[in-house]
């Protein structure tokens, strides 16, 4: 799926995927698989649907002469650094700058912002599952798995594990990480293929604030150091962060 496809149609998806749902609500494991890789495929088509990250917790020493290179940009919902030759868009502004801005062949940084427990309002019955924040809710999805779904919550992780993926290259070769940096902790979806980089990076603070921050490195001349410079400068405005 392309940063374009994902980011214009993730609530569409996800609405239709949640009014599809009474209709699969009585069907076992074989029928879910099978209604999955119909609607939306298969670990051949998909691979990252049957892949989930190391228990390994990454805990990084930001470089701050790096820090000192990026250029700070601040936006309605949030304010973060990046390296000058990048456009950056916070998704959810007007979509003519969306238009204007975006062009598949430079390098590009989309941002998304979500306030605290608004997936777990998606799917009510995650709340039942003690599935009760956003930390949780994307801790579920990054290691939902279609080899092992054996229920209609799991069919429901696997499908938001989709929407939610956006273009990261070869996902063959594609590697997961959770980390913690400072306040804030999360799952990184990332490349490293010559000749472009991609990084998926889903995070939240500690008050349950989600961000994602996409990035499509085109020419590759970052790496996951650099991205966890750029993650660390990430802020919610004030008024964005209260719980």
């Amino acid at each position: 799926m392309t940063p374009k496809r994902f980011f214009k149609y993730l609530i569409n998806t996800l609405i239709l995927g949640l009014c599809l749902i009474p209709i699969i609500k009585l069907a076992g494991p074989n029928i879910l698989k099978q209604y999955i890789t119909y609607g939306i495929g298969d670990c051949k088509s998909i691979p990252i649907l049957c892949r989930q990250p190391e228990d390994y917790v990454f805990e990084p020493e930001i470089n701050k002469e790096y820090l000192g290179t990026l250029v700070p940009y601040t936006f309605p919902k949030m304010s973060i650094s990046v390296p000058k030759r990048f456009n950056i868009i916070q998704e959810l502004i007007k979509k003519d700058y969306y238009k204007k801005r975006h062009a598949n062949h430079k390098a590009v940084i989309f941002l998304l912002y979500q306030e605290p427990k608004t997936f777990i309002k998606l799917y009510p019955d995650v709340q039942k599952q003690g599935i009760m924040d956003n930390y949780e809710f994307m801790r579920h999805l990054t290691y939902a798995n279609f080899n092992q779904i054996n229920n209609l919550t799991d069919a429901f992780f696997v499908i938001m594990k989709s929407v939610f993926t956006p273009d990261i290259g070869n996902q063959n070769i594609a590697k997961m990480i959770k980390f913690k940096l400072n306040q804030t902790q999360g799952f990184i979806n990332y490349t490293l293929a010559k000749p472009d980089n991609y990084f998926d990076c889903n995070i939240i603070d500690q008050k349950g604030n989600f961000f994602k921050v996409y990035i499509k490195d085109i020419g590759g001349y970052l790496d996951l150091n650099n991205v966890f410079a750029i993650i660390s400068t990430l802020k919610p405005l004030n008024n964005q962060s209260r719980e």
